[in-house]
């Protein structure tokens, strides 16, 4: 009978090691990657530990941010109340200003400063809060172009952060919505300035798209 023999996908006989040959080479290693790694373990939940401590106190802070605002905000006022008084003697202050102002100015086409003319007082109200908003009143003269004495636009901040905005429906008086000229109003514009006549400015009281990025807001506020 022939001998058997294995097969050679099986595994062989290992021939046996002297015992030297039989430590391992990183038997001492093993043991300081395995401190190695439980160091970094801790670390990390150290740094988890302190982060929230770190939020802890940014959240405090803003609270306390937030009381020295409203603090500070019923202190400035009278001197609002003040400052717009010697406005209102001032002829032409707030087109003045708008006409004057690079990001402003931007918006304004010939017929926005015409009505502009008739603008007499802005106020700013933040929300009591301060956090969840605040409201631009815009207040005119009786004027050609619109029924409405005050304009307002509100921006807000639900309890998700989410901006948001709403504002006063313009009333405009018969043919004169300047938030549509016809092509003719804006070519005879276009020739006297020289450039593209650009939006209305009163467009801002309608366009609600991105309120969270509504610079015209942040420069008047």
């Amino acid at each position: 009978m022939a001998p058997k023999r294995q097969s050679p996908l099986l595994p062989q006989p290992k021939k046996p090691r002297p015992a030297s040959a039989l430590k391992p080479a990183d038997s001492s290693a093993s043991p300081g990657l395995q401190k190695g790694e439980k160091e970094q373990q801790e670390a990390i939940e150290h740094i988890d530990e302190v982060q929230n401590e770190i939020d802890r106190l940014n959240e405090q802070a803003s609270e306390e941010i937030l009381k020295v605002e409203q603090k500070y905000n019923k202190l400035r006022q009278p001197f609002f109340q003040k400052r717009s008084e010697l406005i209102a003697k001032i002829p032409n202050f707030w087109v003045t200003t708008f006409v004057n102002h690079p990001q402003v100015s931007a918006l304004l086409g010939e017929e926005d400063e015409e009505a502009l003319h008739y603008l007499t007082r802005v106020e700013v109200t933040e929300f009591e809060d301060i956090k969840s908003g605040y409201r631009i009143d815009f207040y005119f003269d009786e004027n050609p172009y619109f029924e409405n004495k005050v304009l307002s636009k509100e921006f807000h901040l639900n309890e998700s952060g989410d901006p948001s905005s709403k504002s006063t429906e313009i009333k405009w008086k018969s043919g004169k919505d300047l938030t549509k000229r016809s092509s003719q109003t804006q070519n005879k514009a276009s020739r006297k300035r020289q450039h593209e006549e650009p939006e209305s400015f009163f467009t801002w009281f309608t366009d609600h798209s991105d309120a969270g990025a509504d610079e015209l807001g942040e420069v008047i506020k």
